[in-house]
């Protein structure tokens, strides 16, 4: 039949194309056929008969936005707390680069205790336009001395535990920003420190954080250096701040004024900037900082040692990458689930998705798919490169590959039963783990139980689903810089996120990543734990360039949905015309077909549930009812996806645009 009219959450009687135009708030699914009715002949038949899908995504251009979109010449600074973007302006203002502003809005978010902390990990993504090289920068921190398989087996865990001091790689954020800020930034760490420092002596705390503290206060008192800096109100009916209260942090405010203290003192001493940075970094990792810090963390049950600290640094290594319709994809290595996106690219570029149409049954049916299928390889294959086994990430990210796996998509059905493909042919090398594949695999449990709607827009939900999507979407920040020199950086940093535990008197809170490992090699033999090993994690900055220039800078917080939002993110723009802004408030489907990195010391908290999606409550009922008979099992929310934050280079005009989305506070400032 000839489609007759576009129907999308209309709401005017008059005008069905103007309300289609100015109601396009990221539920542009498909036609739906019209009622001939005469009123709207005028839209009928030779007009709309004619319009072809292609012409449908590009009225995603007209797309109204709850934020507006940022526009900037000169830079731009986006992140995931208003004050932080502040600082990062305020560094761009006193005429630093891009990389001087990011790691400003990193030291910014830490301090704020923006779902992470200063004992966290930061991984990022730098272009450097002298050299037009794309820099990845890995400062994940890694399992301390003790951390074994049997020593976390000994204590009941089938996953090392998600809280306390157990809890904790090695500090990497305090290494990460004195790696960037010396090689390629311009000013001093006393300069890039001053707001977080003005913050840490004290800032009207936000609402977000301050009932996160109040709803993990129980936990919280656990440890006694959390409960001296978080519990303001200590015995009250509420003893977290309140939301405006001035929120002081002493000892982190000591902890920060001996790095700088340590850098200008390099300095009189006639050292370089670089080499005096590195005098702050020296203090923190090997100096009375690491000393206190490894005191605190061991007198908590931790296993961190001094030599830990000392033997653990930053390292920058090359990206992983790949080309999707002549666009270059950068993502870090595969101790991150970033490939895992650039898996997804490659399987997806041998279907036509803009004939689809944007999230049409069969759009999100394809992308599930491919998803399940980067996901599977992601959750058995991936892990620290930098120990063995290797790893067969060129077999991996192989076109040839990811052309095989396309072919096995089922396009009427959900596959409850997608697993991890074998890789290594498109390598020349025999797959030596066969028989662990034939050991593992899905086990058939009930999707139903693990529904899920995503925290920051919960609501009243029931606490069973607060904490499952806990698990799920836990931690991490994003932070996006471009100047118009050309420098660009796009960081997700995250760890020591609220519940934290604080190691002694430094203010610092321990990272929580430990439970990205396994202690069982059936489930993937690149990431048991072991000590100086870093775990896979899900944290994934982004960078795309088209025709040697930047193209997209993204990043978003979200835990395993990160490159699931990321990779929706980038297909809204390139497949259907988006801004970064209507991309990043655009619907997301969400799967849950995948192990959980994050939460649970039990498998059974972890395994994949096979067909359970997360769709936009605007759904259309024939979307649903076409993929519950897929084999889906459907959940829906407001919001899909986590706070994606981006920027786009519009080098016909010279500017750049900027996209926050309209979930949560991240906030972005530009000139």
């Amino acid at each position: 039949m000839g489609f007759q009219c576009i129907f999308l959450r209309n709401r005017s009687r008059k005008n069905p194309l103007k309300a289609t135009l100015n109601n396009l708030h990221g539920t542009l699914y498909f036609f739906i056929p019209w009622c001939n009715r005469p009123q709207y002949n005028f839209y009928m038949k030779k007009t709309l008969a004619t319009i072809s899908i292609a012409f449908i995504a590009g009225i995603a251009m007209a797309q109204q936005t709850q934020k507006p979109p940022l526009h900037g010449k000169h830079w731009m600074a986006i992140t995931g707390k208003p004050l932080a973007a502040t600082a990062g302006a305020t560094i761009f203002n006193k005429g630093g680069n891009a990389v001087d502003a990011a790691c400003a809005m990193l030291a910014a978010t830490c301090t704020m205790w923006d779902v992470l902390s200063w004992g966290g990990e930061t991984q990022a993504i730098i272009y450097n336009p002298k050299t037009k090289k794309v820099i990845a920068l890995n400062a994940m921190g890694v399992a301390p001395t003790g951390a074994t398989p049997d020593f976390f087996k000994g204590k009941g865990y089938n996953f090392p535990p998600e809280f306390g001091a157990l809890a904790a790689t090695t500090p990497g954020t305090p290494g990460g920003i004195c790696h960037m800020l010396a090689n390629y930034g311009t000013m001093s760490l006393k300069q890039v420190l001053a707001p977080a420092m003005q913050l840490a002596s004290g800032y009207p705390i936000d609402a977000q954080t301050a009932n996160s503290i109040e709803r993990g206060k129980e936990k919280i008192k656990e440890w006694p250096y959390s409960k001296k800096v978080f519990l303001t109100h200590a015995g009250e009916k509420r003893e977290a701040p309140e939301a405006g209260e001035i929120f002081k942090q002493e000892e982190l405010f000591i902890t920060l004024s001996k790095m700088v203290e340590a850098e200008q003192l390099a300095l009189k001493k006639g050292m370089s900037r670089k080499a005096a940075i590195m005098a702050a970094y020296d203090r923190f990792y090997k100096g009375d900082i690491a000393t206190e810090f490894v005191r605190g963390c061991q007198e908590q049950g931790g296993l961190i040692t001094k030599q830990d600290l000392a033997n653990w640094k930053p390292i920058e290594e090359e990206t992983t990458h790949t080309n999707y319709k002549g666009i270059d994809v950068y993502k870090l290595q595969s101790w991150t689930q970033g490939p895992s996106m650039l898996q997804a690219l490659n399987i997806l570029e041998n279907v036509d998705l803009k004939s689809m149409g944007y999230n049409s049954t069969k759009y999100i049916h394809t992308v599930y798919q491919s998803m399940s299928m980067a996901f599977a390889d992601r959750d058995f294959y991936y892990g620290d490169p930098y120990f063995g086994p290797k790893q067969p990430i060129k077999g991996l990210l192989s076109k040839d590959y990811a052309k095989m796996r396309a072919a096995q998509i089922n396009p009427d059905k959900n596959d409850p039963n997608i697993g991890p493909g074998d890789p290594y042919p498109f390598e020349g090398r025999t797959n030596p783990y066969l028989s662990l594949l034939a050991k593992r695999g899905f086990s058939g449990f009930d999707s139903s139980k693990r529904n899920f709607v995503p925290a920051h827009d919960s609501g009243a939900i029931a606490m069973a689903e607060l904490n499952y999507q806990d698990r799920l979407w836990r931690g991490t920040t994003s932070v996006e810089a471009a100047d118009a020199e050309g420098w660009v950086v796009s960081i997700t940093p995250s760890g020591g996120w609220i519940p934290a535990c604080i190691a002694g008197k430094t203010g610092v809170g321990m990272s929580q990543r430990m439970q990205s490992f396994v202690l069982d090699s059936t489930l993937n033999p690149f990431n048991v734990v072991a000590p100086g090993k870093r775990p896979r994690v899900t944290l994934t900055p982004s960078l795309a360039m088209k025709d040697g220039k930047p193209f997209l800078s993204f990043a978003v917080q979200g835990g395993d949905t990160q490159d699931q939002n990321l990779l929706q993110f980038f297909l809204n723009v390139v497949e259907f015309g988006m801004t970064v802004q209507q991309a990043s408030e655009a619907a997301n489907i969400n799967s849950n077909q995948l192990w959980l990195s994050l939460g649970g010391t039990k498998t059974e908290d972890r395994k994949p549930r096979p067909g359970s999606i997360l769709l936009q409550d605007k759904t259309p009922e024939s979307v649903r009812s076409a993929l519950k008979k897929m084999g889906y099992t459907l959940s829906f929310t407001e919001r899909t996806s986590g706070p994606i934050n981006a920027i786009g280079f519009d080098w016909k005009h010279g500017s750049l645009w900027g996209g926050s989305s309209n979930h949560g506070e991240d906030y972005g400032i530009a000139w």
